[in-house]
């Protein structure tokens, strides 16, 4: 490690090349622990797989375990691996190293690099096989947490020199806190890779922060880009709403979405909290959806297509309701909107890759799926539907929108893009951005019977073996909807039984093979009694059991923990629109990007010619060329590239009444922010609308002596107009390619004006410029 060649750089940003640095400074040192913080979207895994290139290479390591806590993670970051190619040779990563995702409890020997999910390799070493489907959560956001960390036994398979380093990326999850004897076990450095680190993530680094890459710094150097937050603010989003009683509603179970039909007993007042988890408005969301679909122009002016837009939802309950009333909102088919999530019909991955590559989907809607680590670069628009609290967790979200994508990569699945990824915005719908944060037999027989009812009819002695198994049914449904707390508290309340034992001793108690089983051991016991009495005494022994289970206590807990997972639909309440309109926070943003692009383009006014005559001689713009302005263009988008001509324009809009819709091209942008901060126009125009002006005056100053144009003379002057209007300038040799030349070029042009085809020309530039 001492000896290992300086780092070459080229291909790699700098805060890539000092995290590197640094990192490889702290191993020198001998510190086993290491934190690099860097910038969603900043490229943290192509740090990691340029410094574990080096560690193999030069370091002499043998196995380096790269850590996820999703299996989504680990399916990219194999893919990032086999995508990368060093510096230094021609070959890709997995070329020169085997890398394994592990997929099971075996560890191959000669692989280099093994990615993980942490849960796996809890499994591994505790000798135990894993299925994939408990890979597809972070353990972080399950609703249960052990209090203890997870304890981890030596197992001789993997000994605990199997990994010389341990990449742990996402380490602001809690992963380190309940798995960190996963981490404890291997003798082996330890390296964290996050974006938001939290005062746990340091002290568990030691306070070793190697590097430091904020997403303010991301975006000043052009490799994220920044966000604007949009409002949408509802009247029952706010403040709930209130359902009187005898009113007659829907109920529906969040898992299967069958409905019934219930009169209330009694008033139902909901607050914002309660909203679709306990009640379902499907106008509040029609409303935000609604509104989102009319405000689209005003949040991205100039687009034909919705810009990508990924939706979070507060469950998949509320985003299976969302996608029906996209599709209806918006009068589109299935291939517009689609869910990301684990429980989705569709292939999550294929889902997922269309968004990323395709016209379709233009909305996708997730829970959890893809609130963090996931790359998807063409994504302009966060609309969130659900709140979060944990300022982490939302900085994670929002950096799903950070990406930076060129213009030809946007153009392809948003064709309406007139330039490259500029900014991201968020909707905020529910005011996140404010707050900081067993049996295969038919079971239900019982259909019209409440739960309540069941529950008191066993209770109380009843044999119907109808009321049994719908009980059952009833259990076995709830217990796939309710969180570990709530079947720890059922265990407690039924006398240790688990719901699942519950729900087996209620189908036991008329399941003829279980009858049979138990009736030979009475039989065993006493030979004299006849088949038929034996049999009907295992029968009453069996429903005892099951029976006793139920108490007036455990009832009354079944009944309140099925009504947190059954919703009521709220028809009755109409949502209203408070508010839909820029956050006073991007108000703030927009006005600190325009002092700061005006004070930009002051420092550089000597510098560059463009600058020099509009801001020092004015009246010489009519000689600003397409180069000069090129130049501009040039500087800003290597010194500056948040000052991006189209990213202004918006700050403006939202400042200020601008004349003219959004610029179609880069550089009329310029132009047209250029007139407005050296004061030539009043408010900002758009560059089109200064020159169609400019042209009528011309023209009409001309033809109001003696000359006057033909028809085909005033075709070709409007040619020229609008050229202009988009190139900013006309040279005499731009006759020679398009549009002019189709119709003939400068011979045409000079058989038009003769002699005077040069002065029109200068006249027209200085004219339309004014």
């Amino acid at each position: 490690m001492l000896d290992i060649p300086k780092l070459r750089t080229d291909g790699l940003r700098e805060c890539q090349i000092i995290a590197i640095s640094n990192l490889e400074k702290s191993f020198k040192d001998n510190r086993p622990r290491a934190l690099i913080q860097m910038a969603t979207g900043s490229g943290k895994t192509y740090t990691a797989i340029t410094f574990i290139y080096r560690l193999l290479k030069f370091a002499d390591a043998k196995k380096v375990l790269f850590l996820v806590d999703t299996r989504n993670l680990g399916e990219q970051a194999e893919q990032e691996f086999k995508n990368y190619t060093p510096n230094d040779d021609n070959r890709k990563f997995t070329e020169l190293y085997n890398v394994q995702r592990l997929r099971s409890s075996y560890i191959t020997s000669d692989s280099q690099v093994c990615i993980s999910t942490i849960q796996r390799l809890y499994s591994i070493l505790k000798g135990e096989e894993l299925d994939e489907i408990n890979e597809e959560e972070n353990p972080a956001e399950r609703g249960w947490q052990p209090k203890e960390p997870l304890p981890v036994v030596y197992n001789e398979k993997v000994p605990i020199e199997e990994f010389d380093f341990v990449v742990v990326d996402e380490c602001h999850r809690s992963i380190y806190n309940l798995w960190q004897q996963v981490l404890d076990y291997f003798d082996a450095f330890l390296i964290g890779l996050t974006a938001t680190p939290d005062k746990r993530t340091f002290a568990f680094f030691n306070e070793n922060l190697v590097s430091e890459y904020s997403h303010e710094d991301a975006v000043a150097d052009g490799v994220n880009v920044g966000y604007d937050v949009y409002t949408i603010e509802t009247e029952i989003t706010k403040n709930g709403s209130k359902i009187n009683a005898q009113e007659f509603v829907d109920k529906r179970e969040k898992l299967t979405r069958k409905k019934r039909w219930e009169q209330l007993d009694e008033d139902f007042t909901y607050t914002s909290k309660n909203l679709d988890r306990d009640v379902v408005n499907l106008n509040q969301i029609r409303r935000v959806i609604r509104t989102f679909k009319e405000k689209l122009p005003e949040i991205f002016p100039g687009r034909k297509e919705v810009p990508k837009t990924l939706i979070f939802a507060k469950n998949d309950s509320h985003a299976d309701d969302i996608i029906n009333i996209v599709r209806e909102e918006f009068g589109e088919g299935n291939a517009f909107c689609k869910k990301v999530t684990y429980k989705a019909e569709e292939d999550p991955k294929s889902v997922l890759s269309a968004f990323r590559n395709e016209y379709n989907p233009r909305i996708a809607v997730t829970v959890d799926m893809i609130a963090t680590g996931t790359d998807i670069k063409p994504l302009e628009c966060l609309l969130f539907m659900r709140d979060v609290k944990s300022k982490n967790y939302f900085e994670q979200m929002k950096g799903r929108g950070t990406r930076t994508l060129d213009y030809d990569d946007l153009k392809k699945v948003t064709p309406s893009a007139i330039s490259s990824k500029t900014h991201f915005v968020i909707v905020d719908a529910v005011g996140v951005t404010k707050t900081m944060k067993t049996d295969s037999r038919p079971l239900e027989r019982q259909k019209s019977t409440s739960l309540k009812d069941l529950l008191a009819a066993v209770t109380f002695g009843a044999q119907d073996e109808d009321l049994y198994v719908s009980l059952a049914s009833r259990l076995a449904r709830l217990d796939r909807q309710i969180i570990e707390d709530e079947r720890a508290t059922f265990a407690e309340k039924a006398n240790g039984k688990t719901i699942n034992q519950t729900v087996k001793d209620l189908l036991n108690a008329y399941n003829p093979d279980i009858i049979e089983l138990k009736a030979s051991e009475i039989k065993q016991l006493q030979p004299e009694i006849l088949e038929a009495d034996a049999r009907k005494k295992a029968q009453e022994k069996l429903i005892d059991i099951a029976r006793s289970t139920f108490s007036g206590e455990l009832n009354e807990y079944i009944e309140n923990v099925r009504r947190v997972h059954e919703q009521i639909i709220d028809t009755v309440n109409l949502d209203t629109v408070n508010r839909a309109g820029w956050d006073k926070d991007a108000v703030v943003r927009a006005d600190e990007l325009v002092k700061d692009f005006k004070a930009y383009m002051e420092a550089n006014k000597d510098e560059l010619t463009a600058l020099r005559i509009f801001y020092n001689q004015p009246y010489r713009r009519r000689e600003v060329t397409y180069a000069m302005l090129k130049e501009v263009m040039e500087k800003l988008k290597l010194e500056k590239p948040q000052f991006a001509p189209l990213r202004v324009w918006q700050a403006y809009e939202q400042l200020e009444k601008v004349n003219g819709n959004s610029p179609k091209n880069e550089l009329t942008a310029l132009v047209s922010l250029i007139r407005r901060i050296t004061e030539i126009d009043p408010v900002l125009t758009a560059y089109d609308q200064t020159v169609s002006r400019n042209f009528q005056d011309w023209v009409f100053k001309k033809q109001a002596g003696t000359l006057k144009f033909n028809e085909d003379q005033m075709n070709w002057l409007r040619m020229i107009k609008d050229y202009v209007a988009t190139s900013f300038h006309l040279e005499i040799d731009d006759l020679d390619y398009t549009p002019f030349d189709a119709l003939g070029g400068r011979g045409r042009m000079y058989q038009l004006f003769g002699d005077e085809m040069n002065l029109v020309i200068s006249e027209l530039n200085e004219a339309l410029a004014a």
